[in-house]
């Protein structure tokens, strides 16, 4: 059976330019490298409502969600509180996560603000952080841990390994194949009949077309298919033989 796998990036700083993201490019990274692929990812600041109404949608599509950041302590993270509402439960101290904080704070105070990295939303079950023990959570194939990538990367991968090893492909199960295209018809618009019936002739493959321009003159038109590769072989054939036809000059995409 396949899934949807998307990404929720939380942070009033990605949004406001003072830090980079670091999360979207590894995450579809570790996805690959499984033959799987993000399909889509959002980037939210740390508002609770909308983090709350953002999870209740995807919830509810029955997506897979890696959501990175707003789990910590301090007044500025609103994600476990977002996660219990959207939930429509309380926020309660998780045991097994309280075993681990004994664990990474041993014979030390356990203070009520340490207390509060592990209290989590009722009912759901911790995300291990093999970098300092500090786990995160998980409910509804919904996976939430911190910001900081050295924590969270790890914890994603034991998830989609742990969770959804009988989805992984091989690798070099799916190829991609593309011409550029250039003169006065290589325009997207001009080929939307072509798009479309390789679409509907070949509904496995995901076809792609991204115009290129210099200034406000277009360059090429880059036109492909990923997917099988017999497929993509014979889509591509088709391709070629009705580009040539409309004499559109063409070049392998390198």
């Amino acid at each position: 059976m396949s899934r949807t796998f998307g990404a929720v990036i939380v942070g009033d700083e990605i949004l406001s330019g003072k830090r980079q993201d670091k999360h979207f490019a590894r995450i579809a990274e570790m996805l690959g490298a499984r033959g799987l692929s993000l399909s889509w990812v959002e980037y939210l600041g740390d508002d609770r409502q909308r983090l709350a109404a953002t999870f209740r949608r995807t919830m509810a599509a029955g997506d897979v969600v890696f959501s990175c950041g707003g789990i910590g302590n301090t007044p500025d993270d609103h994600t476990r509180q977002a996660v219990a509402a959207a939930l429509g439960v309380g926020l309660e101290l998780h045991p097994v996560g309280f075993e681990e904080i004994k664990v990474r704070f041993a014979n030390e105070e356990i203070t009520e603000q340490r207390k509060q990295l592990v209290t989590f939303p009722a009912g759901v079950q911790i995300v291990p952080n093999p970098f300092n023990r500090i786990p995160g959570f998980m409910a509804n194939d919904h996976y939430f841990v911190p910001g900081f990538p050295q924590m969270a990367h790890p914890m994603i991968e034991w998830a989609l390994d742990t969770f959804y090893a009988d989805l992984f492909k091989p690798v070099d199960s799916k190829v991609e194949k593309a011409f550029l295209l250039t003169g006065p018809h290589a325009y997207e618009s001009a080929l939307l009949d072509l798009m479309e019936r390789i679409v509907k002739d070949y509904p496995t493959l995901r076809l792609f077309s991204l115009p290129s321009l210099i200034g406000k003159e277009r360059k090429h038109l880059e036109l492909g298919v990923e997917g099988a590769p017999q497929l993509v072989d014979q889509a591509m054939q088709e391709i070629r033989c009705e580009i040539e036809a409309r004499k559109i000059d063409w070049v392998w995409r390198p």
